[in-house]
């Protein structure tokens, strides 16, 4: 009922910029909080920012100062922009979203997209 589609990954030099999309789809009454979460091979998956509908952002250490994440509510779409890369930061990056189908209030994930930071 509801799918979030990744875009924007890619390969880019340290010290680069990139900038994530995600769009959510389907039957959509509303969206709560939307966020970016990022997983390395051999690692648990972490959060690295989060933003409510009413536009207040939290951000994992690591990424504070470098990263903005911001949202159009119209378009159902969460943005990461990604700044000052680190060989770190590369990881698979996923597309989170409590949304809201009927009266369900349901938590959504989207595929993933790849992020590689490397020379």
């Amino acid at each position: 009922q509801v799918q979030l589609v990744e875009s924007g990954g890619g390969l880019v030099q340290p010290g680069g910029s990139l900038r994530l999309s995600c769009a959510a789809s389907g039957s959509i009454f509303g969206i709560n909080a939307m966020g970016w979460y990022r997983q390395v091979p051999g690692k648990q998956r972490d959060m690295v920012a989060t933003i409510t509908n009413g536009g207040s952002a939290n951000y994992a250490d690591s990424v504070k100062g470098r990263f903005t994440i911001s949202r159009d509510n119209a378009k159902d779409t969460v943005y990461l922009q990604m700044n000052s890369l680190h060989p770190e930061d590369t990881a698979v990056y996923y597309c989170n979203a409590a949304v809201w189908v009927g009266v369900r209030l349901g938590n959504y994930w989207g595929q993933g997209t790849q992020v590689t930071v490397s020379s």
